[in-house]
């Protein structure tokens, strides 16, 4: 009766900043799993300027093409508002969309450092608006599957778990559209991208961590940016190694790696127990948060039902996860989706890990209390 009820409801409107026809994350994910799920519908498009905006509105069949983001958040009809940009952006839209009473979907990270993330979550919070943190995973039926296999103890005790990550994103090269990575203060480096999501993931299944600690590096410190392609000196991490002593039991290490060759990006999650064995695998050229992932129990792959997400291209997967379970919570009024607060609790983490690399010092896993 719930489902009945729930796809019988006005199909809830989207706007996406930052959809371009040509290229890009919101072209790639965000567009497609709004298409395709049920109550959920394209309301509305901004790409940078009125012509691209129109073009984007024409490909994706949206309702309205705004020329900036401001008309765009005055519309009424609009009731999500997913950020698509820049993650120095995001703090003015974010900030714009609350003010006007709209549900949010932002691309992780949140904000540029935790200060920004800190308080994009406390307005969000007095607003009382319905938000979604870009941490797809966590709402990836695979994953979460992991997280129930575990909790029913088949594989008994665990006693240690290991995870590979890698992107072909943080190598010798960078993108044009992607040079503002390349500065710290942007809050976008291989740490706080794929290691928060590769992080995030161990959490969601092996709970909070006692203690943990990180080694980071730059592997490649010549790069060339742009096109044409100019020398640069990177000054960020493009590789984290870390090591955490469970809170429930077993230790975690983990390794995150940026620059890898596209046919060498891989995912492998593997959790050894005390009466047996789980694995996670996937892989995507942009890392794992944006593919499908496989689990091995003990040897034999396991078939996860994805119900309505099936019909999902592999890359929009775990996009049309969170933006499911954001319009589950509009009509039901529930607080199932990672929101800002749990950015604020990942930025945190992050932000000790890289402390702990520079100084050496093991850090308590703040804000994790076995979640």
């Amino acid at each position: 009766m719930y489902l009945e009820k729930l796809f019988m409801q006005r199909p809830l409107q989207v706007g996406i900043i930052g959809a371009s026809a040509d290229r890009g994350w919101a072209r790639d994910a965000h567009v497609p799993a709004v298409q395709k799920l049920r109550s959920l519908e394209l309301g509305a498009v901004v790409s940078g300027s009125q012509a691209k905006s129109d073009v984007a509105a024409k490909a994706f069949g949206a309702r309205m093409a705004y020329a900036d983001s401001a008309e765009l958040l005055q519309d009424p009809a609009i009731d999500i508002i997913s950020v698509c940009v820049k993650v120095p952006d995001h703090r003015d839209l974010v900030l714009g969309a609350i003010k006007r009473g709209k549900h949010i979907y932002c691309e992780w990270p949140l904000g540029r450092n935790l200060a920004e993330t800190e308080e994009l979550a406390a307005a969000a919070k007095s607003a009382g608006v319905h938000v979604a943190i870009g941490l797809q995973t966590r709402m990836n039926k695979v994953l979460r599957h992991a997280r129930t296999v575990l909790d029913s103890g088949a594989i008994g005790t665990v006693l240690s778990a290991r995870i590979i990550s890698s992107t072909i994103a943080f190598g010798k090269t960078t993108e044009g559209p992607m040079a503002f990575s390349e500065d710290p203060a942007n809050g976008v480096t291989l740490v706080t991208i794929q290691g928060a999501h590769t992080i995030d993931a161990a959490i969601a299944v092996l709970g909070g961590f006692e203690c943990i600690s990180a080694l980071t590096s730059t592997q490649y410190p010549q790069v060339e940016v742009g096109d044409p392609p100019t020398p640069h000196h990177r000054v960020t991490p493009d590789h984290i190694l870390v090591q955490a002593q469970l809170a429930r039991s077993g230790v975690l290490a983990i390794e995150v790696a940026g620059g890898r060759p596209a046919n060498e990006v891989t995912f492998s999650f593997q959790i050894i127990g005390s009466n047996g064995e789980i694995e996670l695998r996937g892989g995507a050229i942009r890392g794992f948060q944006s593919g499908a992932l496989e689990l091995i129990l003990n040897g034999k792959v396991r078939t996860i039902d994805e119900g309505e997400l099936d019909v999902m291209p592999e890359i929009a997967l775990n996009v049309a996860g969170v933006y499911a379970a954001l319009r589950d919570d509009i009509n039901s009024g529930t607080r199932s989706v990672p929101d800002f607060e749990h950015a604020t609790r990942l930025t945190t983490l992050i932000d000790d890990l890289l402390l702990s690399s520079k100084g050496g010092l093991r850090k308590s896993a703040m804000g994790w209390p076995g979640k």
